[in-house]
């Protein structure tokens, strides 16, 4: 139920965007963050931003080459948005703030019930977890689809 507490824990309204991290939810990623590599030259890319980046991308499903002038290049957020999905941290991110909205919420950290249905089981017999990344990938058209597939067969067959 929506209560004034609730409307005030879920405004955005002072974000530059609505995908942006507040201040108290960045407290909650920034430790799922990895450090910079020891060596060479040092960090100099807001790592708060780039996240800002990838969740603008992921909210809005645009492109990265119509990320907004005001957020760091699409090159520095597709990299930091690779690195991390290859490393687990998109992961932690995800499992830091899902806890703690639970927690929010008054509900344990992890459910105890779920509930599958059909099409949920049907679903689940075609393949394993899908990757963040499936969805940022343009689809693929088939060689049959664009024309180029010789659907005849040799003779000798």
């Amino acid at each position: 139920m929506w209560t004034p507490e609730h409307r005030r824990a879920a405004n955005r309204r002072g974000l530059r965007y609505p995908s942006d991290l507040t201040d108290a939810e960045w407290a909650l990623v920034e430790p799922a963050i990895p450090p910079a590599k020891r060596g060479g030259r040092p960090r100099d890319v807001n790592v708060r931003e780039v996240l800002n980046a990838v969740f603008y991308v992921l909210s809005t499903g645009c492109q990265w080459q119509a990320l907004p002038k005001d957020l760091p290049p699409k090159s520095t957020a597709h990299y930091y948005f690779m690195l991390w999905d290859w490393d687990g941290t998109l992961e932690r991110i995800h499992e830091a703030l899902y806890l703690a909205v639970r927690e929010k919420a008054g509900r344990e950290a992890s459910p105890t019930v779920a509930i599958i249905d059909a099409q949920s089981a049907k679903g689940a017999q075609k393949g394993g977890r899908r990757s963040i990344r499936r969805a940022m990938t343009r689809a693929r058209r088939s060689r049959a689809a664009s024309g180029t597939f010789s659907s005849t067969r040799s003779a000798s067959c």
